[in-house]
């Protein structure tokens, strides 16, 4: 038996997936099966398993001797996490070899369980459920490179479309093109001109999947000084990624200002990466490139989710999940959610459907810094919310999240608040992150950061202009100066008169 912390969902049970790809192979072990899957070890050797495919048609004989050596080590790994039950997945090197069939013979007798060789069809299906899952919704052309094979289909919110697998993994490309990389960009060209679905990506999103893509994009970040290392859905403008992809599959990669930031292991197969890229785009003319930090393996599991875990928010899952975790009360948290929406109907807020849901996400998580010193509770919220591994959810809208807490804790008007984090949201986005911070400093001092208070507040119109917050009379004791000042915070934010009131009592102006 396992002993778990507190710090771990306590109705989870772990499990793990062996991701066996063409370059790496990947132990992934979550803390259990959900909508937003947390990992509880990670770790991935590059083993290169598909190196020389291309001329010899057989798996790397030294790559396959050092990858049964890692697949005792990630099977003893999973059962000391107490992995429940473990997944083996292998996609192109594995089930094009000749030798493909004794490497997962061999491999099942180390792991002793069974290993699932994907085709592409499937392999492309799991990419496309890895992106559907990530992003809400997904509506464009998911791209998958891997080290053996590029799988291409079309997305849109729950819809799988067409989908391809073409041979134009970063090993294979480079084997392909005897190291020529005008020989690689002729291949990668002749090959996505059989890929007809990309004339229907025009105008949308490409969604890139796989470790060079993201290595690429994490090369951009540190080009660019980026302010946010998270890489999923982090977006490229087509103008900027034409220039800079240009440069790198120029191959002199070592050149490239911020290449210190990407593992020397990746780096050789970047330029194929990039030349593909370039290919993609070209063929496409997508409007924007996003990356995808989910693939096959999160794919694979929100296929075992049923249909209403399948259709959850995965934001909001998340949210909940540390607010289960973290804060003082989830069931307050919960009361936040419903009073703020309450409030912005009262105060004629419009919201669209990712502000609402934004909104959500930033009650739910407006107390996980509480037993931080009070004088750090903004920054860590911040830190915590700003890098969390969250999906269903842009960059801007982190940044909102982000705010809405350091706001709340270090004071609305404070403008030295994270210039950098600023920097990624919209003016829309600041303005709603400062009214949100403003009422849930009214509220947490009515209610001590427990329940049962804000079910029992209601606004009421005063006439010209002017919004009570009404306590009944059985929280007439809550009525006091600091609340009507918060108030005042408030009405000062939202340019609106509002007073402070008991039922039955005298209002207190906001001042």
């Amino acid at each position: 038996m396992i002993s778990t912390s507190q710090g771990r969902l306590q109705d989870r049970r772990p499990l793990s997936i062996i991701d066996i790809g063409s370059n790496s192979i990947r132990l992934v072990v979550y803390e259990g099966l959900a909508r937003s899957p947390t990992a509880l070890f990670n770790e991935k050797m590059l083993a290169g398993l598909g190196r020389g495919i291309v001329s010899t048609g057989k798996l790397d004989p030294e790559a396959v001797t050092r990858s049964m050596e890692e697949f005792r080590r990630f099977r003893a790994l999973s059962e000391q996490v107490g992995a429940e039950q473990m997944y083996v997945l292998a996609t192109a090197a594995a089930r094009e070899a000749v030798n493909g069939p004794d490497f997962i013979h061999r491999a099942e007798d180390v792991l002793k369980t069974e290993v699932q060789v994907l085709s592409g069809r499937q392999e492309a299906h799991y990419s496309a459920l890895g992106v559907i899952s990530g992003f809400h919704p997904a509506n464009g052309i998911a791209g998958d490179l891997g080290g053996g094979s590029l799988e291409l289909v079309d997305v849109d919110g729950e819809a799988i479309g067409d989908g391809i697998t073409l041979p134009l993994g970063g090993l294979r490309l480079q084997d392909m093109a005897k190291n020529s990389l005008a020989q690689a960009a002729k291949i990668a060209r002749d090959e996505l001109a059989r890929a007809k679905l990309l004339k229907g990506g025009q105008g949308r999103p490409f969604y890139a999947v796989g470790g060079t893509w993201r290595n690429l994009a994490r090369l951009y970040m540190e080009m660019t000084s980026y302010p946010l290392s998270v890489m999923h859905h982090y977006e490229i403008g087509i103008d900027s990624a034409t220039n800079f992809l240009k440069q790198v599959a120029k191959g002199e990669i070592e050149k490239v200002r911020g290449i210190e930031g990407v593992s020397k292991n990746r780096r050789s197969l970047l330029p194929y990466g990039a030349i593909v890229l370039q290919e993609i785009m070209a063929a496409m003319q997508p409007s924007k490139i996003i990356v995808s930090a989910l693939g096959v393996r999160e794919g694979f599991l929100y296929s075992l989710l049923d249909k209403a875990e399948q259709t959850a928010d995965p934001l909001i899952s998340a949210s909940e999940e540390l607010a289960r975790l973290r804060s003082r009360s989830v069931t307050h948290a919960h009361e936040l959610v419903e009073w703020t929406g309450k409030t912005f109907a009262a105060f004629g807020i419009e919201e669209t459907v990712d502000e609402a849901r934004y909104r959500q996400a930033a009650c739910l998580l407006a107390d996980i810094g509480w037993r931080a010193h009070p004088e750090y509770r903004g920054k860590q919220s911040l830190n915590i919310i700003a890098h969390a591994s969250f999906i269903g959810v842009d960059h801007p809208g982190r940044a909102f999240l982000a705010l809405a807490n350091a706001y709340r804790h270090e004071g609305i008007f404070n403008e030295s608040i994270a210039p950098e984090i600023k920097a990624l949201a919209t003016p829309r986005y600041i303005e709603r992150a400062r009214v949100l911070a403003a009422v849930m400093r009214v509220v947490y001092l009515l209610t001590a950061a427990m329940p049962g208070v804000m079910p029992r507040l209601k606004w009421e119109s005063r006439g010209n202009g002017v919004l009570a917050l009404v306590l009944p009379a059985s929280l007439a004791d809550l009525y006091g100066e600091r609340p009507a000042g918060r108030l005042a915070q408030l009405a000062r934010v939202t340019n609106r008169r509002l007073v402070l009131a008991v039922e039955g009592g005298p209002d207190m102006p906001a001042k």
